[in-house]
C-alpha cells in the first residue's frame, strides 16, 4: 500500500480544468450527496492547477454552532473584506487567479451562498469553488439564491469506468470507451469486464468503498465503511431534517429495497408503513431527492416532448448507488460472485438502479419509465437524446426475450426510431434493437447517438 494515491480521479476533473479557463467563469458549486467525493476532487483540483489552496469548513458543529467562519460573511458582503479576513484566520496568501479558495459545506452558510453573487459581480478575478452536500435542501429553504450569479456541477458516485481506473483497470476503460456498433466485443475483454462489473456490483460507486477495495480487496470492511456510510445518511436525516421528519425519512429509506424487491417497482407508500398515504410522507421523498439520495423515476403516458409533459402520478424510486442498496439491504457481496446469478437478485433491481446510475450522469433530463396496463408491459426506461426518445430495457443476464420493447414499437412506430436492450449479450445492432452489454452502460448515450447517426 506504501505510496499509493489516496485520490480516485474522477471525470469531473476534465471539467473544473475548463472552468478554470474559462472567460466567463463565475464561482463554482459542486452539488451532491454526501461522501460522493467533492472535497477531495476540489483538493485534488487546487493541489495540480493552482499554486495554493485556501480551504475552509462551513459546516455547523450543531444547530446552535456554527462554523468558526461565518462570521466572516455576515459582517460584510465585502468579498475584498472576506478574502483579507479569511487569509489572516487561514494564515496564508489568497491572491487572484494562483488561489483557489474552496468553500465546503457551503450549505450551512446562507450568507456565504449569498456573498457569491458579490464574488461574480466584483471581484470576479477570485477562483471561488464550493462544496454542498445537502444543498439542494438548503435552497429549498432560502430564497435569497443568488440567481445566474453561479455555476453547478453535479457529482454522482463513481461510475464504472472510474471504478475500472480506481482498480488498476483503466486499458480496460479505455477500451469500452473504444468500441463501436460495428464490431462486438471480444471474448477476453468481455470476460474482463464482466469480473470487474461484479466487483462493482458489490463496492459500489462511493469512493471510500472503492478505495477500501482497491487497498484491501476485502468485502468485510467494505461492508464496514458502507454501513458507516448509511449511518452517516440517517444521522443527517436527524440534523437536517429535524424531529417531525426523522422518522418518515428513515421510514421510507429503510423501504428501498422493499420497493425494488418487486416485480411492478412502482413506489407504494404502503410498503414504507400499512395504511401510509402519500400527503404523509412526500416531504420525506422530496428531502431524500434533495439530498441526492434516491433517484425519482416517473411514469411517462407516451413518448412525446418534452418527457417531462407526460408524466403521470406514478413513479419508482432508486437508490443514488448500488453498493449501498445492496448494504441497505444486507444482501450479501457473494449474490454477485456466480455466473448463472450475476445481478439477478431482487429480480434484475441491482441491474436497473445500475443502469440508471450509469446513464443519470449522461443525461440532461431524468429519464422516465413507460407502461401498458391492459395488455400489462412495461419499458425500464425512457431516454431523451436530442429531440428522440429512445425507449431502454435491462436484462441482468443473457435471457433478452423482450416482449414489452416489441410492443411499445408496435404501438408508437413513427416515434421509435431505436429500441435499446442492456444485457449481457454481446454488443450488436439487430433489426432496430441495440443491445448494450451491462459493462459499457457508460458508454450507452454515445452508442446510441452512433446507431442513429446523430
Amino acid at each position: 500500500m506504501v505510496g499509493q494515491s489516496l485520490y480516485l480521479e474522477r471525470d469531473l476533473f476534465a471539467g473544473l480544468v475548463a472552468w478554470k479557463e474559462s472567460p466567463f467563469r463565475k464561482p463554482l458549486i459542486i452539488k451532491g450527496a454526501r461522501q460522493v467525493g467533492k472535497t477531495q476532487v476540489l483538493k485534488e483540483f487546487g493541489r495540480r492547477c493552482y499554486e495554493n489552496v485556501a480551504y475552509l469548513s462551513l459546516e455547523n458543529i450543531d444547530a446552535r454552532t456554527p462554523s468558526e467562519f461565518a462570521s466572516f460573511f455576515e459582517e460584510t458582503l465585502d468579498p475584498y473584506r472576506i478574502v483579507s479576513n479569511l487569509a489572516l484566520a487561514l494564515g496564508e496568501p489568497i491572491n487572484p487567479g494562483t488561489t483557489l479558495l474552496v468553500f465546503d459545506e457551503i450549505q450551512d452558510c446562507p450568507a456565504a451562498i449569498n456573498a457569491l453573487k458579490y464574488f461574480c459581480e466584483d471581484a470576479p478575478q477570485f477562483h471561488v469553488a464550493c462544496a454542498g452536500s445537502l444543498l439542494g435542501v438548503a435552497l429549498a429553504k432560502d430564497d435569497s439564491f443568488p440567481v445566474g450569479k453561479v455555476e453547478f456541477r453535479t457529482l454522482y458516485p463513481m461510475t464504472f469506468s472510474e471504478f475500472l481506473w480506481a482498480t488498476d483497470a483503466g486499458n480496460l476503460s479505455d477500451y469500452a470507451a473504444s468500441t463501436s456498433v460495428d464490431a462486438s466485443v471480444p471474448g477476453l475483454f468481455a470476460s474482463r469486464l464482466e469480473d470487474s462489473l461484479r466487483a462493482y456490483f458489490a463496492v459500489g460507486g462511493m469512493p471510500e468503498a472503492v478505495l477500501r477495495w482497491k487497498l484491501t480487496g476485502d468485502v468485510a470492511q467494505v461492508d464496514q465503511v458502507l454501513s458507516d456510510l448509511i449511518d452517516s445518511y440517517e444521522r443527517d436525516f436527524a440534523k437536517h431534517g429535524g424531529g417531525a421528519l426523522f422518522a418518515k425519512l428513515t421510514q421510507v429509506w429503510h423501504s428501498l429495497p422493499s420497493q425494488l424487491a418487486r416485480e411492478n417497482k412502482k413506489f407504494l407508500y404502503g410498503l414504507v408503513r400499512v395504511g401510509a398515504r402519500a400527503r404523509e410522507y412526500e416531504d420525506a421523498l422530496v428531502w431524500l431527492e434533495s439530498a441526492g439520495l434516491v433517484h425519482r423515476v416517473m411514469r411517462s403516458s407516451r413518448p412525446g416532448l418534452p418527457v417531462s409533459a407526460y408524466d403521470e402520478g406514478a413513479f419508482k424510486v432508486y437508490a443514488l448507488d448500488g453498493g449501498v442498496l445492496r448494504r441497505l439491504a444486507r444482501l450479501d457481496a457473494s449474490a454477485f460472485a456466480q455466473s448463472e446469478n450475476l445481478f439477478a437478485e431482487f429480480k434484475g433491481a441491482f441491474a436497473e438502479n445500475y443502469m440508471l446510475q450509469s446513464l443519470v450522469p449522461q443525461l440532461d433530463a431524468m429519464p422516465r419509465y413507460w407502461a401498458n396496463d391492459k395488455p400489462r408491459h412495461e419499458v425500464d426506461f425512457l431516454v431523451q437524446l436530442g429531440n428522440t426518445v429512445v425507449p431502454c430495457e435491462v436484462k441482468a443476464g443473457v435471457n433478452v426475450k423482450s416482449p414489452s420493447l416489441k410492443y411499445y414499437a408496435g404501438k408508437y412506430p413513427d416515434a421509435t426510431p431505436l429500441r435499446v436492450r442492456f444485457s449481457l449479450r454481446n454488443l450488436a445492432f439487430d433489426e432496430g434493437v441495440l443491445n448494450i452489454p451491462l459493462y459499457l452502460a457508460d458508454q450507452a448515450t454515445r452508442l446510441m447517438r452512433q446507431t442513429m447517426n446523430v
